[in-house]
């Protein structure tokens, strides 16, 4: 059996995920020891989900333990969604992630309880859903919630490590009567999975814990390989250059694509999307516009690139107009928006509209007017941008296309008054 941690000294504010349970009691005990003795801020969160009659019961309990140790506790009611194909348990987990995210206050650190039982569950439940080394990487001690740093301590204790600690400290817990029904897949590995392993292999918890270890290190040293290529692959933000992209392996394509979307805070590529793209974003001919999309977000091939972006791009409206004097940037209708800099405003005010089609514009240094159209293409703005595009215009007289195409007369006016126009899209 191994040794309950020692107590560790502390270097950051601390928020304890506390359920009432006898794991998350131990951590929050053990932390407090520890705080006491470093002299750190500790506070507690409880998030009610509302599934137990005795959830209210289980608050009581909690600030009774907690105001016992003089510890701040926090309580978070929340409405389980089980409508998104998460299940309840997910959908349980998903609303304490973001309970917690909501509670975590600058500089603080959050500490849950999974021990290494709950880890060896992972693991197996992963293995099932036939993840690959992400997935069997399972739990990590250390890892993000946000910008907030996520400790799970006790992740190499065994659970009755942690009873015993509970027992010799005469805690007080709170037994959730859900634990004892197997219904749930983590509850069946727990109740009748893991007890049959351990019959023919007493250590089977610590090696399929030690399995997701010799992933987890597997995965860092590829999450390293990936962020390299992905800083070679991305000529701009959000977009990747497919050409490059061809130059790599199926598998690595594969990882690169997963890791360049989550590093935009998208939702993960899912299996079959995933797929999809490879079938048809990187066999693409340069003049295809192949697209695929996933909850909120898309992924589009325009002109040898792969563009993330979100999965309903906002357009101006065509009969949209406004007038701007450039005082104060102008908001757009799409989410956008439209500044001048370095002057504090124009002669007169300008119309702002909606491109229609068949605008023409006077470019500098020509004596003839050119195709608006023919001078986006020009300048590679990509079609859904082109969508976005507001015009400013002097009555009839086309001045600019945002900051992509100035005509002469306004690119004079902003020279001489040391001004520039920036344009902010809508919808990244």
């Amino acid at each position: 059996m191994t040794a309950f941690p020692a107590p560790l000294p502390l270097d950051a504010p601390l928020l304890v995920g506390y359920s009432g349970g006898v794991d998350s009691t131990v951590l929050l005990h053990w932390l407090w020891r520890c705080a006491q003795a470093s002299a750190t801020p500790l506070r507690a969160v409880h998030v009610h989900h509302g599934l137990q009659p005795a959830a209210d019961d289980w608050v009581r309990h909690c600030q009774q333990q907690c105001t016992a140790l003089g510890v701040e506790l926090a309580v978070h009611h929340v409405r389980i969604d089980d409508t998104a194909g998460l299940g309840l348990e997910g959908a349980a987990r998903q609303a304490r992630r973001a309970a917690f995210a909501a509670e975590l206050r600058d500089g603080e650190t959050l500490a849950l309880a999974q021990h290494q039982d709950d880890q060896a569950e992972t693991f197996l439940l992963r293995a099932l859903r036939g993840s690959g080394v992400d997935g069997l990487a399972a739990m990590a001690e250390h890892s993000q919630l946000g910008t907030h740093c996520l400790w799970r301590p006790l992740l190499h204790a065994q659970r009755s490590t942690l009873l015993d600690y509970a027992r010799q400290h005469a805690l007080r817990w709170i037994e959730d009567p859900s634990n004892a029904e197997d219904h749930a897949d983590r509850n069946f590995l727990r109740l009748q999975v893991l007890p049959l392993l351990r019959q023919r292999w007493p250590h089977a918890a610590a090696a399929l814990a030690g399995s997701a270890s010799h992933c987890r290190q597997t995965r860092e040293l590829l999450d390293e390989e990936d962020a390299e290529l992905i800083a070679h692959l991305e000529v701009a933000p959000r977009v990747l250059s497919l050409q490059l992209l061809r130059q790599v392996s199926p598998g690595r394509a594969a990882r690169v694509l997963r890791t360049w979307v989550l590093g935009h805070a998208a939702a993960p590529l899912p299996a079959t999307v995933l797929q999809q793209a490879l079938d048809e974003l990187l066999p693409a001919d340069n003049d295809r516009q192949a697209r695929v999309r996933w909850h909120d977000h898309a992924i589009q091939q325009w002109r040898d690139h792969a563009y993330l972006l979100p999965a309903q791009l906002p357009s101006l409206p065509r009969d949209w107009q406004a007038a701007w004097d450039g005082r104060a940037p102008l908001p757009l209708p799409d989410g956008g928006q439209l500044s001048l800099l370095g002057a504090s405003a124009f002669e007169q005010p300008l119309q702002v509209r909606a491109r229609v089609g068949g605008e023409r514009i006077l470019l500098p240094g020509r004596q003839h007017s050119h195709a608006l159209k023919d001078c986006l293409q020009r300048e590679h703005l990509a079609p859904w941008r082109r969508a976005q595009l507001p015009l400013l215009f002097a009555g009839e007289q086309l001045l600019a296309a945002a900051d992509v195409v100035i005509a002469a007369p306004l690119q004079a006016w902003l020279q001489a008054h040391a001004a520039q126009l920036q344009w902010r899209p809508g919808g990244w």
